[in-house]
């Protein structure tokens, strides 16, 4: 199965748009790329059943506990910052030619991808004019 770039990270507030917790919000604590999915926190809780033996080395007391499943990443949606509804994620390129990510409803910068200046871009262009030259 092919990796799916994801647009949301490790931190981002989300809210799900579709499932059995339709509606929720919270935190992704961990993103996986190979299968496109995200766990989020507080979100999708399970029973699971945990042993004597395991709760014995994880200290705990054995029994069922609640525990967080994993989510597609097609049914979370970032929660935009402003107006805190359900927004697409997209790219921008400053000025400065710093790269960062937006939240597309309303604008906002989330954070820095790839931080850019000028000079770096009038670099590149030096240096291919020299590699013409030399050859």
């Amino acid at each position: 199965m092919a990796q799916l770039q994801s647009k949301l990270k490790k931190g981002d507030e989300v809210i799900v748009i579709s499932g059995k917790s339709k509606g929720q919000s919270g935190k992704i604590t961990k993103v996986i790329t190979a299968t496109g999915r995200v766990y989020v926190e507080g979100v999708n809780l399970v029973n699971k059943f945990l042993s004597a033996r395991k709760a014995m080395m994880m200290q705990r007391e054995p029994g069922q506990i609640q525990a967080e499943a994993s989510i597609n990443v097609t049914n979370v949606m970032l929660k935009d910052p402003k107006t805190g509804k359900p927004t697409r994620v997209g790219y921008r390129v400053e000025a400065d030619g710093s790269k960062v990510r937006i939240a597309k409803a309303s604008n906002t910068v989330l954070d820095t991808i790839k931080k850019g200046s000028k000079d770096q871009s009038a670099g590149k262009a030096k240096a291919s004019a020299t590699k013409t030259k030399s050859k």
